[in-house]
């Protein structure tokens, strides 16, 4: 009889430690799959705030071109031909739906710089400076904070 009860209680230790060891298992493997697809969800985020950062960064560069072409023709008013005034006005477009979608992805506080970078670009597109020295001087500072602002997002 001692027999049989020493086996029911080797049988049942048995069988607890197994179960034991699977489940600790189980809890161990869905811990790292919960780490890897929070990993992978961070670096896809991360990847998405980098795309909208690097095509606002784009278009200002492009709005900026843009003025520049604006301030090389003879005078002001010769430089806003109608090639000129479509690809503007269609630069402008890009670069507010752009930065608005910092707003989204990234925050208000990146937005408001992001903001006021477009804003500047805005204006030097559209409102004549004297030349393009006065143009940068006009978006030197809004950009350098924009990017120094990035770089510390992605830091």
């Amino acid at each position: 009889m001692n027999q049989l009860w020493a086996s029911l209680i080797g049988v049942v230790l048995g069988g607890g430690m197994s179960y034991l060891a699977q489940f600790t298992t189980a809890r161990q493997a869905a811990r790292t799959e919960d780490k890897r697809q929070a990993t992978q969800l961070a670096e896809a985020r991360r990847a998405e705030r980098l795309d909208v950062i690097r095509e606002f960064i784009q278009l200002t560069q492009e709005g900026i071109r843009l003025a520049e072409d604006r301030y090389e023709a003879p005078d002001w008013t010769s430089g806003g031909t109608s090639e000129w005034l479509t690809s503007a006005r269609a630069l402008i477009e890009r670069l507010w739906i752009c930065e608005r979608m910092i707003l989204v992805l990234i925050g208000p506080e990146l937005h408001q710089l992001a903001w006021n970078y477009a804003g500047a670009v805005n204006h030097v597109l559209w409102e004549e400076l004297g030349g393009p020295e006065a143009a940068w001087d006009q978006v030197r500072e809004p950009m350098n904070s924009f990017l120094n602002a990035a770089h510390g997002q992605l830091g």
